[in-house]
């Protein structure tokens, strides 16, 4: 067995934000677990602007990666786009069956945004899981503390960091150029909240260019990965 001991130091400064490099051990056994036979699930969360979504599809695009990374397909109550295909993009299901399901406990987490439930589905995660497959998700702080809780051996949780604030600031201006301000500024606040939660992570990866955070996370990848 390889367990992997990390540490992760964050600083929120009045003007951005800065990190120590964290400090990895290893210690050797000779017996491999069935928990580590299996898949690993690959948590990426971070305030919104950070890039998160950005470095997931690019690290499943990778070709070598992509053979053993497959992107967990959430279910949502959300109407589909005309470019969206079931089982794809999402399940789409309706308010009453995703209540359903939830009771039925065979949604392992969820969340409701802007009127519609989002939820990861229980029994198609566990099934890549026990076919040894790695599974990346994209997931806020109560979603990722969620699954590294009901899987704490096969979960890899890793934050995204922006520059600084007054970089993700412009980011979510940019990216918001149709929203009100005062959304901006709600978003600008749980972003503040988010970053103070960094270092609960098991990985934290700076943004400050996407190939350099790209790298970085397909080298936590082929390190934590089940192969």
């Amino acid at each position: 067995m390889i367990a992997l001991n990390r540490y992760n130091k964050f600083k929120l400064k009045s003007n951005g934000l800065s990190a120590t490099k964290q400090s990895c051990k290893l210690e050797s056994s000779s017996l491999l677990t069935t928990k580590q036979s299996q898949g690993k699930i690959f948590v990426i969360s971070g305030p919104s602007g950070s890039g998160k979504t950005t470095l997931l599809s690019s690290l499943i695009q990778d070709k070598k990666i992509g053979k053993i990374l497959k992107k967990s397909c959430s279910i949502t109550t959300r109407p589909k786009r005309s470019q969206e295909r079931e089982g794809k993009e999402y399940f789409f299901v309706s308010a009453a069956e995703f209540k359903r399901l939830l009771k039925a406990k065979k949604i392992l987490e969820w969340t409701r945004y802007l009127g519609y439930y989002y939820g990861t589905p229980k029994e198609a995660l566990e099934r890549q899981l026990k076919g040894a497959k790695n599974v990346g998700l994209c997931l806020d702080l109560k979603g990722a503390r969620a699954l590294k809780k009901m899987y704490p051996e096969n979960t890899v949780t890793i934050f995204v960091l922006p520059p600084s604030l007054g970089t993700l600031k412009e980011r979510i201006q940019n990216r918001c150029r149709h929203t009100n301000q005062q959304e901006i500024e709600q978003r600008l606040l749980l972003a503040r909240k988010e970053l103070q939660a960094a270092g609960a992570f098991d990985y934290c990866i700076l943004n400050q260019k996407l190939s350099v955070a790209l790298k970085e996370l397909k080298n936590i990848f082929w390190q934590e990965s089940s192969i």
